[in-house]
């Protein structure tokens, strides 16, 4: 098994070890699945997870980055492992962390694709939904303490183009909602929360079957 991976250069190291760090923001007990093929390492994180046996509703976030030397690996690590090794790291290695973790997110597999392109959403509208969203719950939580579950789920269910209203960004010349405003909150979430968007860049939105991807100028949400 593959026990160091390296990287193409310094900046992929510590760009992989923010990452990590704002999936722990999500949730410190998280996990990253490493997979490794080739020369490209895709890092994968929960955002939400999903419900049923369908498991609707998982958001998960992805980044890749570019290997140095050819690698072979599919493991899932604790993410405390991986922020551990890339802030004591210097170069371009990361050891592999030999702690597994279980996440019950690995066992839902997005496609690889075909994707069809479903339109763009703007970046800053999706910061706004992230926002909004995360206030409502906060004041959920406040009021009615555990038993605000539901809220949360609620407001991460919602669409998009539901979410944001009238918004004079979301809708088109004639004043329709673009395709892509059926897009979950908890998307939107995702993208904010694992710091993905850049301000007044778009997010373009693709989907493929019962999964559908944003994909943003700092990584990808997909979304089921």
């Amino acid at each position: 098994m593959t026990a160091v991976l390296r990287l193409t250069d310094p900046q992929s190291l510590a760009d992989l070890g923010r990452f990590a760090s704002r999936a722990r923001t999500v949730d410190d007990e998280g996990a990253m699945r490493l997979q490794a093929s080739g020369e490209v390492l895709a890092a994968w994180v929960g955002v939400l997870p999903g419900n049923g046996i369908l498991a609707e509703g998982t958001v998960l976030g992805l980044r890749t980055f570019a290997l140095a030397e050819t690698a072979e690996l599919d493991v899932i690590v604790p993410l405390g492992a991986v922020t551990d090794r890339t802030e004591r790291g210097a170069g371009t290695e990361l050891p592999v962390p030999p702690t597994r973790a279980v996440a019950s997110w690995s066992a839902v597999t997005p496609p690889r694709g075909p994707w069809e392109p479903a339109g763009a959403l703007p970046g800053d509208l999706l910061a706004a939904v992230a926002r909004a969203g995360l206030a409502e719950i906060s004041d959920a939580v406040r009021e009615r303490g555990a038993a605000a579950g539901f809220v949360r789920d609620r407001v991460w269910a919602r669409d998009v183009g539901e979410a944001a209203g009238p918004h004079p960004d979301l809708l088109d010349p004639k004043g329709a909602l673009p395709a892509g405003a059926s897009v979950r909150s908890g998307g939107a979430f995702g993208a904010y929360a694992l710091g993905f968007l850049a301000p007044g860049q778009p997010v373009q939105v693709f989907r493929s079957n019962r999964w559908t991807r944003l994909t943003a100028p700092g990584g990808h949400v997909l979304i089921r």
